[in-house]
């Protein structure tokens, strides 16, 4: 998969239309810079190589850890998200953690209370969050609790190791936005897998035996419920990195899905290489745990 991957970055990147030289020379540069200045800017980063050996080339120096150089700040790729990968795995496992708190014990509540008020709240919310687009409810956030109210910071990231109360106001917004998307979509999907197991004949025998509502869903539904939430866990974990992109861009973050956006932009190879390949790697552990858990959480599996 990080071959294909690997393959698909550098082919679709370089399909752009642009030159990364020209956008590294600014207009009133070019006018003065000669020919065989821009030549020498070419053979500076290797593209004016096949297209064949550029990647070969790539792929030798990534699978020796470098992940090449920046060619609009001449910093190293690896350097750079050394740098910022901490600030979005920051934000984003903060949302994946509010999501799991609140989406769980919403989609119980939701499916033992079929019917009643409770039910029809929790799905409205739910049907809602996994409709608003990250980008609309930031911009609502920014003008309503940073412009309006003035209850926070509208932009910009401190770590908590600087300052954390600054910190979490700064990660308040961008943590909701990343979050309204995991909290719908847990709660929906425990929701219907509660709903498919509470009619279950196990389920009425543990009631005929006289337990209680919370061990009868705590030890004997959920954790049968919890299988296919597993498996969404893994694909919301991928939208929080996904998100970052635009919540990033929105807030002013310098996490990751900035660093992505501008190095687009600028057509910048290396650095949306880099950033796409260690996104791809954190993609496929993921789907590692993922299988992993259901060994957990679903003893049949061990047998077989």
């Amino acid at each position: 998969m990080l071959f294909i991957l690997s393959i698909v970055i550098f082919l679709v990147m370089r399909l752009l239309p642009g030159d990364p030289i020209l956008m590294l020379i600014t207009g009133d540069e070019l006018s003065q810079s000669s020919e065989e200045r821009i030549q020498a800017l070419r053979r500076e980063f290797g593209l004016d190589r096949p297209l064949p050996l550029q990647y070969l080339s790539w792929l030798k120096d990534v699978l020796r850890g470098d992940l090449g150089t920046s060619i609009v700040h001449r910093d190293k790729v690896e350097v750079e998200i050394r740098r910022r990968l901490p600030i979005t795995i920051h934000l984003g496992v903060s949302a994946f953690a509010l999501g799991i708190l609140l989406g769980i014990p919403l989609g119980i509540i939701s499916a033992v209370r079929r019917g009643t008020w409770w039910d029809s709240i929790v799905t409205f919310l739910a049907n809602l969050g996994i409709t608003a687009p990250p980008f609309w409810l930031g911009v609502l956030l920014i003008y309503f609790l940073g412009l309006y109210l003035k209850l926070l910071p509208i932009f910009g990231y401190t770590s908590p190791l600087e300052d954390f109360w600054m910190s979490v106001r700064q990660a308040i917004m961008p943590v909701i936005c990343l979050a309204v998307y995991p909290v719908a979509a847990t709660a929906r999907q425990t929701r219907s897998s509660m709903l498919e197991v509470i009619p279950q004949d196990y389920i009425r025998t543990a009631w005929a035996k006289g337990l209680t509502e919370r061990l009868v869903i705590a030890r004997h539904a959920l954790k049968n419920a919890l299988i296919p939430v597993a498996t969404l866990q893994g694909i919301i974990l991928r939208f929080v990195l996904g998100g970052s992109v635009i919540v990033e861009t929105v807030f002013n973050i310098p996490g990751m899905g900035r660093l992505a956006v501008e190095a687009i932009v600028a057509q910048d190879y290396p650095v949306v290489q880099g950033v796409i390949l260690v996104v791809g790697i954190i993609t496929i552990l993921i789907n590692l745990l993922v299988d992993l858990l259901y060994v957990f959480l679903d003893p049949r599996i061990r047998y077989e």
